[in-house]
């Protein structure tokens, strides 16, 4: 068992972490359809994906009927790329508009909110 020191400083470095940034993609490996989105924290955006669309709540439409049509196992969270360098905080949004924008034409996806 771990001491309370360690416990305490494993807490600090967690809650000291920055959220990776960057694109991703839902893939449905039964149909080949593509969704791209961006995210301000990748970790935490598969979850609340994964969350909405077993909930029958998915903003995106299609999305969320190739769910329903296909199942979750036929669904793959990928982390397309991932922005850990600094970035002045203001250059954030117009860089993830970029990012998104090149991989909805690389992919040829449909774009989530």
């Amino acid at each position: 068992m771990p001491s309370k020191e360690s416990r305490k400083e494993a807490i600090r470095q967690y809650k000291e972490r920055k959220p990776l940034l960057g694109a991703y993609a839902i893939r449905c490996t039964a149909t080949a359809r593509v969704w791209v989105g961006v995210s301000r924290n990748l970790d935490a955006t598969k979850n609340g994906s994964w969350f909405t669309l077993r909930n029958g709540l998915h903003r995106e439409r299609s999305l969320q009927d190739e769910w329903n049509e296909q199942g979750e196992s036929a669904f793959e969270y990928e982390i397309l790329v991932g922005i850990d360098e600094d970035i002045h905080p203001m250059e954030v949004d117009d860089l993830l508009k970029e990012q998104k924008k090149n991989w909805l034409t690389q992919l040829s996806a449909q774009p989530l909110p």
